[in-house]
């Protein structure tokens, strides 16, 4: 697929959030705290057998990141625990291009902003951010209109594949995250979905976050946004340290853009 343009010229595009949609429907509701993935899971009979198995597994959200666990070290995430369950969805994330985003500020509003611009083009976008405002479903976008992803698509997907997923939590003995398996979930989604492209936001970092499995190949764009002294203990403890796990998202021979 022909990469976009736009995806060239990133460093110099300045983002106005005024013109980026999502941040008008949104904008009643930015006093409100985000939430980890379990508190919002509730409300919906269609996702009760998901809150269920999701309650099950370790929430970081909630709990915190232990130290170095964003770090491309020996105290990082097991990048291993996605790469076995994506294997056995059929890799997903390799069906589409991926615009990968990784930073302290702005990654939200960048993914946003360019998911805009590709649909207006008449692209097909699948977009994963986090954390979400007041529904889980807000985190999966979908399709040429960029609405959330239903509570009944959701529910559906997941019965498709909870049996790889329940294997899943098993073969990991335990170590298994919501994070992790909601991201899989994502991927999977945007694969049933034929998205185009699907532009996707980094939880914590990038080098160990459970998001950097796209392979070179697969990845239209790596962007950095701006960086900051956040999740210290996670992320290494310095501006170095950060900078140098949040540059883990990019790829050899793939391009990669910075604001």
């Amino acid at each position: 697929m022909k990469i976009p343009s736009i995806m060239r010229s990133l460093a110099v595009l300045p983002i106005n959030r005024q013109e980026i949609p999502l941040f008008a429907k949104w904008r009643p509701f930015l006093l409100i705290s985000s939430r980890p993935i379990s508190t919002a899971l509730s409300g919906s009979q269609e996702l009760k057998e998901f809150m269920e198995f999701m309650e099950k597994l370790k929430n970081y959200e909630k709990t915190g990141v232990p130290r170095g666990a964003g770090t491309d070290s020996g105290d990082g995430f097991d990048l291993g625990r996605m790469r076995r369950l994506l294997h056995n969805l059929g890799n997903p994330q390799s069906k589409y291009k991926t615009v990968h985003i990784a930073g302290t500020k702005g990654k939200g509003s960048t993914a946003a902003f360019l998911s805009s611009i590709l649909r207006a083009e008449g692209y097909s976008v699948g977009c994963y951010t986090s954390p979400h405002i007041r529904t889980i479903r807000e985190r999966i976008t979908l399709g040429t209109t960029g609405e959330p992803v239903s509570a009944k698509a959701l529910s559906s997907h997941f019965h498709k594949i909870k049996d790889d997923l329940h294997m899943a939590v098993e073969r990991e003995k335990g170590h298994l995250s919501q994070f992790e398996v909601f991201t899989a979930l994502a991927f999977s989604i945007f694969a049933e979905e034929k998205v185009h492209f699907a532009v996707v936001e980094a939880g914590l970092g990038g080098a160990r976050d459970a998001t950097n499995v796209i392979s070179s190949s697969d990845l239209a764009v790596s962007i950095i946004t701006n960086i900051g002294a956040e999740h210290l203990a996670a992320l290494g403890g310095s501006l170095e340290s950060i900078a140098v796990a949040k540059s883990g998202i990019v790829k050899e021979q793939s391009p990669v853009s910075w604001f």
